[in-house]
């Protein structure tokens, strides 16, 4: 798990796990430590940067455009960490403690005429750009720069400008704003779907972004930061034609009361007779948001008949913190049982039938496929998890499953959390 960060041409910063003793299965990954390699030199001289002495689970670094700063993050869960900063310019000065806990999520966007940059969801779920001096960089001193909206918010930088990538209702919305925290417009995207990119060096002209959906290939646009014009830089050669299909947005309602958007796609033409192979897709965990991608093999799917149809549950990003909290732990079950209503709606709207449902889901969407599975088996007629995390009871034990504590709880926990664990663990509820 590293990336690489570059320092000019004299080296690259990078991370990496000890070497475990004994078994490489149940040997904890709870040691990540920064290293620097230069140039030229062998890699056993590599000089540790950060993680010496302490355990951190996850740790990273990132040099700043300009290279004046090494950014470190440090993190021992999948949410919250800690976040750090190294003058390059005055190494010997020591690293600077920014957030010195692990209560939210920060990272520095980048540094210009002697501010920082930094998102963060600290007293704002949603998310919100601030910018402080990067001579007192402290969270203590941040100010508001793009407060916090109701949307979900996702920032860049790129052509002297941030864009707010904002997802509403699980797709995009990009607004450009200046370095003064002032809107210049919101951007004009091809369609309903996923905007990736708007990144690039402060005096880039033309930044480059992705779009996609259900219905769209992949597309790289260019834009115009001056005049927010986007034009086509390079699409896919796939041969079908978008407007044959429809790819739809409804809301439904969950078990609970609360309201959960779903994207349903198929061909156009397709009668709602029950009997339509329907494939549902879900994760649910993390704060991962699902927005709308174009996918070759659910094209095929859809081709021959088939609908597709992805539900946004709760665990996810989509709508912020309060929504990836609304599933997680103690509460994991509401996840499950967004899943079903999901189910339950196709079937209802006769989009298809359990005899012509079929679930899917990878990881910790393989976790909810196997749950739902094991809890309503008559809904279904064909599920699929996918690597998924089915032992809720000893996940935890192995390797970088600890990490994963802040969404599912651990059996060491508490009796309370055994039980809840128990109750819904694929491994020990399955018939």
């Amino acid at each position: 798990f590293s990336s690489i960060s570059w320092n000019g041409s004299d080296g690259f910063y990078y991370s990496t796990y000890e070497k475990p003793e004994g078994s490489l299965l149940s040997a904890k990954t709870d040691t990540h430590k920064l290293y620097y390699h230069k140039l030229g030199t062998p890699q056993n001289s590599d000089k540790v940067i950060f993680g010496e002495g302490q355990k951190r689970r996850y740790v990273g670094g990132y040099v700043t455009e300009d290279g004046s700063y090494l950014i470190i993050t440090a993190a021992n869960s999948t949410s919250g960490k800690e976040l750090f900063l190294l003058d390059l310019k005055n190494p010997k000065s020591g690293i600077v403690t920014l957030v010195d806990n692990m209560n939210n999520d920060s990272s520095v966007l980048d540094h210009r005429n002697g501010k920082l940059y930094i998102y963060t969801n600290y007293n704002a779920p949603n998310g919100k750009v601030v910018v402080v001096d990067a001579k007192a960089p402290q969270q203590a001193n941040w100010k508001d720069l793009i407060p916090e909206s109701k949307n979900v918010l996702s920032p860049s930088m790129g052509g002297g400008y941030i864009f707010a990538k904002y997802i509403k209702d699980a797709v995009s919305v990009v607004t450009q704003y200046n370095y003064d925290g002032k809107p210049v417009r919101e951007i004009k995207l091809p369609g309903l779907g996923s905007a990736a990119g708007f990144e690039g060096r402060p005096d880039e002209k033309i930044l480059y972004y992705s779009f996609t959906n259900y219905i769209v290939p992949g597309t790289i646009y260019s834009y115009d930061t001056s005049t927010g014009s986007s034009t086509i830089y390079s699409k896919p050669d796939v041969k079908f034609n978008s407007d044959d299909y429809v790819s739809e947005q409804v809301f439904y309602t969950s078990k609970d009361g609360i309201r959960i958007p779903m994207i349903i796609t198929y061909r156009k033409g397709l009668k709602r007779n029950k009997h339509n192979p329907t494939m549902l897709y879900g994760y649910g965990g993390f704060n991962i948001s699902l927005t709308p991608a174009f996918s070759v093999a659910n094209l095929v799917w859809m081709e021959n008949g088939g609908i597709y149809a992805v539900a946004n549950l709760r665990g996810g990003g989509e709508y912020g913190r309060k929504w990836h909290d609304a599933g997680t732990k103690l509460q994991k079950q509401n996840v499950f049982d967004d899943f079903i209503a999901a189910a339950e709606y196709l079937i209802k709207n006769d989009y298809t039938s359990p005899n012509y449902l079929s679930i899917r889901g990878g990881s910790n969407g393989g976790l909810l496929v196997g749950a739902t599975m094991a809890q309503r088996p008559e809904l279904f007629k064909v599920a699929l998890p996918a690597v998924g995390v089915l032992d809720m009871l000893r996940y935890h034990t192995f390797t970088s499953g600890a990490g994963w504590a802040y969404d599912y709880g651990t059996s060491a926990d508490n009796a309370e959390m055994f039980h809840y664990l128990k109750g819904y663990s694929p491994l020990h509820n399955i018939k």
